[in-house]
């Protein structure tokens, strides 16, 4: 029987593999579809993410996070929830049905009302697979869920590239992402093992209530706050620079996802199991911050260095504008995962209401301070720069929340994250004027990835060589 310890690392490991081979997937599949399709074609999309984000978080309604922290759920739990969520998606995708004709009027653009309603569906095919990857994630089940992430994306990329090969142009894009959602609750079935049943009882519904809604309404606003510039854009600006904006957070994702998915693969689970033990807890949580921190920082900073590179020979000059916006988005990258491995903590912790106040004030300063630049006159960098300044000033305010949990020091957290931030920075400051004057675009991207990976990895080597062979030992072990 693993221990939670060797749980919790084969955990990360394949939660590292799962995105590094997801985002690895992505790039491939987003470098085809740059090349093809247009700044309009992906700005209508950008225009509906934000709606199907909130659907998708009313669909799961917090009940998966409650089932994680219900410490023996049983078969009745689960299928009380399959069926909630099943009865809550189809009446979302009939109010979305509904109302696609009003998001056409709020854009002033009818494309939107026939799209609007395919891509609806995205969410009513993804409601089978929440239980089912829900008893799989409590189940620290990281090489199934990576199985079953990487193949639907493999699948729903070449579909959605034939159809951009063959001009469907936005529809390859809406195609691509129900067929990814089908894939995946197809797989979560059958990997799983888990089937519902036809005693139908929604007491466990009721019982996990209070902790899901407040659940359910953070979602909410956490969806909010990431995709609040797509609907400021797209009612302010053109269709083109939303696909812009879209192109630069789409390739910063990316970055983020890698680190932020490891985190949040393992991290609720894991201290759900150590339970009030605070002294393990502050001792699991500084490892696990430590370990974040020597990936996200110089991953996150690397791909802004490389940036201007980067998406002019992966997808042309024509998208250069969004990797000036794609550098400042991936230092505030940088600082996503971290909050991911706090907000877990708190959420471990049963403080739903903590997390759910936590994100709504975030989501009200996130959105105030972007429309007051607007009115003011800045542009979209500025909006883009108070935006990032915003998600790095709420890291402070997440760690207090833990600390009043569990104890873990202000001291502490500064010692875990800032040697790695500043030795990241430093790298890629390093390797930027090092290259500095160098003619050659790819001789250029190869040497400043080449340059700051010796010197990052020199740094941690001087200053912090207890973590890097921890990291080392780490992965021979599970190789």
């Amino acid at each position: 029987m693993a221990t939670l310890k060797e749980k919790t690392a084969k955990g990360f490991l394949w939660g590292a593999m799962n995105n590094g081979a997801m985002q690895i997937l992505n790039m491939i599949f987003g470098v085809v579809l740059g090349r093809l399709l247009s700044k309009e074609d992906y700005g209508l999309i950008g225009m509906m993410v934000i709606f199907t984000s909130i659907a998708a978080a009313l669909q799961d309604s917090g009940f998966v996070t409650a089932l994680t922290n219900r410490k023996n759920a049983t078969h009745r739990d689960y299928n009380s929830v399959f069926w909630f969520n099943i009865g809550v998606s189809i009446g979302l995708y009939y109010l979305f049905f509904l109302g696609a004709p009003l998001l056409s009027r709020f854009y002033d653009e009818p494309l939107l009302t026939p799209l609007f309603r395919y891509y609806s569906l995205c969410f009513l095919a993804a409601s089978f697979s929440i239980v089912p990857r829900a008893m799989l994630f409590k189940q620290l089940r990281q090489k199934e869920l990576a199985i079953i992430s990487t193949v639907s994306l493999l699948v729903s990329g070449v579909v959605g590239v034939s159809m951009a090969f063959a001009g469907i142009a936005y529809w390859g894009l809406a195609t691509q992402s129900f067929v990814y959602t089908l894939m995946v609750s197809a797989m979560s079935w059958v990997i799983s093992g888990w089937r519902p049943s036809l005693e139908i009882t929604m007491q466990p519904v009721r019982e996990m209530f209070g902790f899901s809604s407040r659940m359910l309404l953070t979602n909410i606003f956490q969806q909010v706050n990431n995709n609040i510039f797509a609907v400021v854009l797209g009612k302010m600006y053109s269709k083109s620079e939303v696909g812009i904006y879209n192109q630069a957070n789409k390739w910063n994702t990316m970055g983020t996802s890698v680190i932020t998915g490891m985190v949040q693969g393992v991290a609720q689970p894991a201290f759900v199991e150590i339970g009030d033990d605070r002294e393990r807890l502050c001792r699991a949580f500084s490892k696990m911050l430590r370990f974040t921190c020597i990936v996200s920082f110089p991953v996150c900073f690397g791909l802004a260095l490389v940036a201007p590179e980067f998406i002019t020979i992966l997808i042309t000059e024509k998208w250069l504008p969004s990797a000036y916006l794609m550098q400042t988005l991936c230092i505030g990258g940088a600082f996503l995962p971290i909050s991911a491995l706090y907000y877990n903590m708190v959420i471990s912790r049963g403080k739903s209401n903590i997390y759910m106040w936590n994100i709504i004030c975030q989501g009200i300063v996130m959105l105030s301070t972007i429309l007051a630049i607007h009115f003011l006159g800045g542009d979209v960098t500025d909006m883009v720069r108070a935006y990032v300044a915003v998600i790095i000033i709420w890291t402070a305010i997440w760690h207090y929340f833990v600390w009043r949990e569990i104890g873990f020091g202000a001291l502490q957290a500064v010692r875990d994250i800032l040697p790695f931030a500043a030795m990241a920075g430093m790298a890629m400051a390093l390797a930027h004027k090092i290259t500095d004057g160098m003619g050659n675009i790819y001789m250029l991207l190869v040497a400043k990835i080449a340059i700051a990976v010796v010197i990052y990895l020199a740094f941690v080597w001087l200053f912090s060589r207890k973590d890097m062979r921890e990291c080392m030992a780490f992965l021979r072990k599970k190789k």
